[in-house]
């Protein structure tokens, strides 16, 4: 007999390896962190953050050369005095930056929703960022969240063979994907 859990319907002790509680019937499910497709996301995730890092990487070193050169055409270009005032580059902490920089990276190759993006920033066993800078981030990226929202529910069909209506849940779902239900719907619309 395996060791015993309360039931989470009526709280009475039952074996954790009973499919249904003898006293009331109801299913006994297991943590979500103890099945087979959690772990196999976990696979995929850590997969694609290795592969993003390493992309990264070498975006940035061919970015130099460009940054250089644009700051020659920038430094030659006329100045129009009625011309919007744009924040320069300079002016913004470095921590802004990073932070922007990071979300780029996970937004491009992970399709993160935004507030799931803005929690990775700013969480303690992720990023590290500060509000301020998580927030400039969320603020300040070119993402199209219906389309995060779809590269997902494409993941989640292909890979796990979820039902439409399980991808929605998972998409707009706290402990998931945090999509908004808009972007989730327009996900579930366009799948193939």
């Amino acid at each position: 007999m395996g060791k015993m859990i309360q039931c989470k319907d009526c709280s009475k002790e039952i074996s954790s390896s009973a499919k249904f509680c003898p006293s009331c019937g109801a299913k006994n499910k297991k943590p979500f962190y103890k099945k087979v497709w959690f772990w196999l996301f976990t696979v995929i995730i850590i997969g694609i953050m290795g592969n993003a890092v390493s992309n990264d990487s070498k975006l940035n070193t061919g970015n130099k050369q460009e940054v250089s050169q644009n700051q020659k055409t920038e430094e030659n270009a006329p100045v129009k005095e009625n011309a919007p005032v744009k924040e320069k580059a300079e002016d913004v902490p470095t921590e802004y930056k990073s932070a922007l920089k990071k979300a780029k990276v996970y937004s491009d190759n992970m399709s993160m929703s935004k507030v799931g993006l803005y929690d990775q920033l700013t969480s303690e066993y992720g990023e590290k960022f500060t509000a301020e800078a998580a927030q400039y981030a969320i603020d300040n990226i070119n993402a199209d969240w219906n389309k995060n929202a779809l590269n997902k529910a494409k993941i989640y069909q292909k890979d796990m063979a979820m039902s439409p209506s399980a991808i929605y849940d998972q998409l707009i779902s706290e402990y998931g994907e945090k999509f908004t239900p808009e972007e989730a719907q327009y996900a579930i619309d366009n799948l193939e």
